[in-house]
């Protein structure tokens, strides 16, 4: 494994936890709460082991970001999806343990309350990070 192939391991990963977190929301809908509890803690790890994965490469590169080679509108959309996908992944960092926490106490009209607000955002921030790696590496790449 190189240094380059982890954008895509990292992709796979949020590909992952977006099927995790869809599942979880109808199986709760469902009222399956032993299965949700097992499908969320799933998705949660999948993501841990995304951030590891995308912290890691960011030490590796130096901190250096991959250039957008879209042009147009398209890169307009690019920089909107990527903006709010960063500022709602920050959110989520702290929204998910929390709504977590919530579910572990037993707390579950709490749970319910912030798991309104946490599902929403953290599946708008799996979809846009593999949304990220497409427009970056496979639809728009710069050559190099």
């Amino acid at each position: 494994m190189h240094v380059h192939d982890i954008p895509a391991i990292n992709a796979t990963l949020n590909g992952l936890a977006t099927v995790l977190l869809t599942i979880g929301f109808i199986l709760i809908r469902r009222g399956h709460r032993v299965a949700h509890r097992r499908v969320m803690i799933s998705a949660c790890v999948v993501s841990t082991v995304f951030l590891i994965g995308y912290v890691g490469h960011k030490v590796l590169v130096r901190g250096v970001h991959t250039p957008f080679g879209g042009e147009g509108a398209i890169r307009t959309v690019y920089f909107v999806m990527l903006l709010t996908h960063i500022v709602l992944a920050i959110a989520i960092a702290w929204l998910v343990p929390r709504t977590f926490w919530f579910a572990i106490k037993g707390d579950y009209d709490r749970h319910r309350a912030w798991a309104r607000w946490t599902f929403p955002i953290w599946y708008y921030v799996s979809i846009t990070g593999v949304l990220v790696y497409f427009f970056l590496y496979q639809w728009w790449p710069v050559a190099r």
